[in-house]
């Protein structure tokens, strides 16, 4: 069983809270963390057929069932728990009551604020990080990382990930698209979802992305939104600030897997990442990923975005901390040129705030240069922690 970074979090949260909520995607994990940080607490899954019916038409005989507190997952099933949940934590007036878990980010955090705003904790588990990984025992080269991804499951089975991705794909497309919208022509949602990957690491132009993919711009919108929702993409969205440069509004797509998106680029083993045009843009997924992952891990929000100008000038992450902003420049290469460091520090000078800067690069040591300090992939965890504490300031 491979202890997950974000259980300290949890289980202090616990003992502060009535309730606390964990969030992410599918077979991220939530379940066998709450299972295994929480084992005396009673389980209920709503997916059941029996249990979600129980829960709709007799909630309160339901949830008499678990004086001493359980975790419920899939809450997003019966969203009308929440309420009498709610009427439950006022009246004990105690913490540490219920584990709640989902994987619809947008549907649950609206019925949540409707019904336990400031009575529960939220916490966003992702699939497994660079440390759980290499503790799960998967190998830790750059071409692995960015084929297998970082789903726990295919590491803990030690599963085939073309196979075990594409299972998971055509599982989401049948269970959880179906349930969040009503998609009708799922061959087209799928060529979508392909043509995402495609552009990872881009500006997200939705009119062309509809364009590819035969759909309106209205289309191509609700389904991002509906990838959005079940934890499939994120946007990282552009840095803005009151200075002497046009600054562009489009944000940046990303997968929360690097994996799955290789998957559904059509790469089908380790040996095509080398010379794969997309390298690099999976390679930056993997580490703007990382980045959320930490975030996450410690129950912050993410803060972090990226800088573009009109004239083409960017840098991939600022990373905001309480001594600014961390500058991060991400390249797949494995030798350090010194061209990484020259937007880099062109930035720096533009925006006030950056109080740290560094590469992040395909290689296998890291260096502490003048211009800024080199972590690998490897070493990224380490890296944010000194932005976070300000020792790289």
């Amino acid at each position: 069983m491979i202890e997950r970074d974000i259980t300290p979090q949890i289980v202090s949260l616990f003992e502060q809270y009535p309730f606390v909520t964990v969030t992410g995607p599918r077979q991220s994990g939530k379940t066998t963390l709450c299972r295994v940080a929480f084992p005396g607490l009673d389980y209920v899954n709503l997916e059941a057929p029996d249990a979600r019916e129980f829960a709709e038409f007799d909630p309160r005989a339901f949830l008499a069932q678990f004086g001493g507190g359980a975790i419920i997952d899939e809450i997003q099933r019966v969203p009308g728990l929440l309420s009498y949940l709610q009427v439950i934590g006022d009246e004990s007036g105690r913490n540490g009551l219920f584990v709640l878990t989902g994987s619809e980010q947008f549907v649950l955090s609206a019925a949540i604020s409707q019904s336990l705003a400031g009575r529960t904790a939220l916490l966003r588990l992702l699939p497994f990080s660079l440390a759980e990984r290499r503790r799960a025992g998967a190998s830790n080269t750059i071409e692995d990382i960015l084929h297998t991804g970082f789903y726990p499951r295919i590491h803990d089975q030690r599963l085939d990930p073309v196979q075990a991705l594409g299972d998971y794909f055509e599982t989401y497309v049948e269970r959880d698209v179906r349930q969040l919208s009503e998609i009708r022509n799922l061959s087209s949602f799928r060529r979508f979802v392909r043509l995402c990957a495609g552009r990872i690491g881009q500006l997200l132009n939705l009119s062309s992305l509809g364009s590819d993919a035969g759909v309106s711009h209205t289309t191509a919108r609700q389904w991002l939104n509906v990838l959005e929702t079940s934890y499939i993409v994120f946007q990282l969205q552009p840095y803005h600030a009151n200075i002497r440069k046009r600054l562009v509004r489009s944000p940046k797509l990303y997968f929360y897997d690097v994996g799955l998106a290789s998957y559904l680029i059509g790469i089908e083993h380790a040996g095509q990442i080398a010379t794969h045009p997309l390298r690099g843009f999976l390679f930056e997924n993997a580490v703007v990923a990382e980045t959320l992952k930490h975030r996450f891990n410690r129950g912050r929000q993410a803060n972090v975005s990226f800088y573009r100008d009109a004239q083409g000038l960017e840098c991939d992450l600022l990373y905001e901390t309480g001594y600014g902003y961390g500058a991060i420049e991400i390249k797949s290469g494995a030798t350090v040129s010194s061209d990484y460091f020259v937007g880099l520090n062109r930035v720096a000078d533009l925006v006030p705030e950056v109080s740290a800067k560094a590469v992040v690069y395909g290689g296998a040591r890291g260096q502490k240069r003048s211009d800024a300090e080199v972590a690998t992939m490897n070493g990224l965890a380490g890296l944010l922690s000194r932005f976070d504490s300000g020792d790289s300031a």
